[in-house]
């Protein structure tokens, strides 16, 4: 599959424009909990390619696209079977940082490329069925597994395991075999720290500049960790989409940690604030003391429901434990729902640390 052409991408962003205010876009469900129906063993992980690997790969779901492609293929499909207007390529931990834990950093690029092509065979096939409802393909970009402003040693505050220009590198890698592979949309998601977002946005913004390429329509997802209401950096949602919103976002939006219930008054926060589209794409619900999700789709469908009816929302979907059947409620729950119609903000000074600061008048 050739790289998108600029044609392609000024289209994407067309489709998205006329769509977006006639209807709630919906976004798909989780990809890690349909794996695991499966039960896979290390010996799927392996497949034939990697046999003989040094590494145990039980648990890399982002190997699947190489490994298992078919499973990714049946999840992506029962996705938008359900309803869903964008799938996520299975990609989240598809970066060199977070590869290196199973030895597979040469392969980053490969899995990247093959996840967005099956994620885009998957659309392609969908929007043939229906073409008055096309189908996009959203390239994940995931927070990685270091943190670029917090110390991992108690003992040494001063100390980080990562540095932003080693982050930047490992995003521009990803975006290549995204790109490559024909994504339509690039996902900056469930972001915990904002300097990695940051990396992530900067990287996005330098592979285009440097390619001559029409920039994709770029969305950032962060994520409230707990009931302070703040990322596990310390920011708040304002503070938040402060530190970010210079950048050319699509939309902007939260993800994981908390469920619906819980997430509504940021993600209003974020509505009053944002300029842009807004999209929502909670757990279901909170873990039990088992780690599962017990939230019903009729359940999440109905807290989402005043998501928009509230005009808060022009995109949403699942994020940990949402299943197919999750957005198909979540789907018929908003059909008949107008979506969030974006505000015109007026430019004032922001300047963000923990806590927004706002110049006005």
């Amino acid at each position: 599959m050739t790289p998108p052409t600029r044609t392609h991408i000024t289209d994407t962003r067309r489709r998205l424009d006329a769509i977006l205010p006639t209807r709630i876009m919906i976004l798909d469900g989780a990809m890690g909990t349909m794996i695991q129906r499966y039960a896979l063993q290390e010996e799927d992980y392996r497949g034939e390619r990697f046999r003989h690997h040094s590494h145990d790969l039980k648990g890399n779901n982002d190997i699947l696209c190489l490994t298992q492609p078919h499973i990714i293929r049946q999840v992506h499909m029962a996705n938008l079977e359900a309803g869903a207007d964008m799938v996520e390529t299975n990609t989240f931990n598809a970066t060199s940082i977070s590869q290196a834990d199973y030895a597979t950093e040469h392969a980053v690029y490969e899995i990247n490329k093959a996840a967005a092509e099956l994620a885009k065979n998957c659309t392609q096939e969908m929007t043939q069925r229906t073409p008055d409802k096309p189908r996009f393909v959203v390239g994940s970009l995931g927070p990685t597994n270091k943190t670029c402003s917090i110390s991992p040693s108690v003992e040494h505050p001063e100390f980080r395991n990562i540095t932003f220009d080693g982050l930047v590198k490992a995003y521009k890698e990803q975006v290549a075999g995204l790109l490559d592979g024909g994504v339509d949309i690039l996902l900056v998601e469930t972001i915990f720290d904002t300097l990695n977002a940051k990396a992530a946005i900067y990287a996005i913004e330098e592979h285009f500049e440097e390619t001559g390429q029409t920039p994709l329509p770029m969305m950032v997802s962060g994520t409230i960790t707990d009931q302070s209401g703040r990322t596990l950096s310390g920011q708040t949602t304002e503070a938040f989409f402060a530190s970010i919103r210079r950048s050319t976002m699509f939309s902007v939006g939260l993800n994981c940690s908390l469920g619906a219930k819980d997430m509504r008054p940021h993600i209003e926060v974020l509505s009053n604030r944002a300029g842009c589209y807004v999209h929502a794409y909670p757990n279901a619900g909170l873990p039990n003391a088992l780690g599962e999700y017990d939230q019903t789709p009729e359940v999440m469908a109905t807290l989402l429901r005043e998501f928009a009816v509230s005009g808060l929302v022009n995109v949403l979907g699942g994020c940990c434990g949402t299943t197919p059947a999750h957005i198909e409620a979540i789907a018929a729950a908003v059909a008949d729902v107008a979506p969030r119609i974006p505000p015109v903000i007026e430019p004032i000074t922001q300047f963000s640390g923990l806590e927004p600061l706002r110049c006005t008048p």
